[in-house]
């Protein structure tokens, strides 16, 4: 499978908006309730190729570069949880939308929580997908600093396929296809500037102050899932259970045989994940 087989039967669009300034990379797909996804650390939207087609049958799918990754912008300033917040809600404002679910894998999640803690008014429901690190291990951010600031400074087929297969329990999901891809977006000239804005959060007295807490998670009163795996390189499914704690009512799953990117190794799961939880709470918001 490539990324262009799993988007070439439905009707999509790619296309750039201005979100408060920003110049943000959009894919979009399908009709429905919309649903924003958001990809992690050093990630881009193609993160979600294989989610688009199963995705877009029940919402309107819209799968974004953040700011400072992909072919979005990338101001030269640190990129905290608060900002790439800001981000997402210049997007959301920008396509005119009042509610929307949102997904989000490891940083995305972590942006997609601390969204909905600020926002509540524009979060209808979310599914997080191994939001990552919850414990703030040291060994843990000062590997994912390390191999992503390789991955570009040093950009090669060897050091991105390094990068790309840290993420997957099985090595083999990572394609040909999938390095070039990451390749060109890691040698654009920019993009050495950005890294280091990007991997800031891997600084502990940066991270610190965006940590995962019940102190704003406590905050977030829209219907949440927390979609573990067993193969999770940042954080075991015992040190994710916290979480559910923190976040109120929230619920925990685990997908199995997979790593920090279910939606790309396990995509028909982890799609039939998403589309019941959040249609099954929009069945209950009704019924109310």
């Amino acid at each position: 499978m490539t990324i262009w087989t799993d988007l070439a039967d439905i009707e999509y669009k790619l296309y750039y908006l201005d979100a408060n300034g920003i110049k943000t990379r959009v894919l979009e797909a399908g009709t429905g309730e919309p649903l924003i996804l958001l990809h992690g650390t050093g990630g881009h939207i193609e993160a979600y190729a294989r989610n688009m087609k199963g995705l877009s049958e029940k919402f309107r799918v819209i799968c974004i570069d953040m700011v400072g990754h992909g072919y979005t912008d990338k101001p030269n300033r640190e990129y905290g949880i608060d900002f790439y917040s800001e981000h997402l809600l210049g997007v959301i404002q920008a396509l005119g939308l009042s509610k929307v679910y949102l997904s989000g894998e490891s940083l995305g999640g972590w942006v997609a929580a601390w969204f909905a803690a600020e926002h509540p008014e524009y979060v209808k429901a979310m599914v997080l997908n191994t939001p990552g690190n919850v414990k703030n291990k040291l060994e843990v951010m000062a590997k994912l600093k390390e191999s992503t600031i390789k991955a570009v400074i040093e950009a090669n087929y060897e050091n991105v396929k390094t990068r790309l297969e840290w993420l997957m329990y099985d090595k083999s999901q990572v394609t040909e296809e999938l390095i070039q891809c990451r390749y060109n977006i890691y040698t654009r000239p920019e993009y050495r500037e950005a890294v280091y804005n990007i991997v800031c959060l891997q600084d502990i007295k940066i991270r610190e102050k965006y940590s995962w807490d019940s102190s704003w998670c406590g905050k977030i009163n829209c219907p949440t899932l927390l979609a573990w795996t067993d193969h999770d390189p940042t954080s075991t499914v015992e040190e994710g259970k916290p979480l559910q704690e923190m976040i109120p009512g929230s619920e925990f799953i685990v997908i199995k045989d997979a790593g920090h990117w279910p939606q790309w190794e396990k995509p028909e799961e982890f799609n039939e994940i998403v589309i019941n939880f959040l249609l099954e709470e929009t069945t209950k918001v009704a019924v109310q």
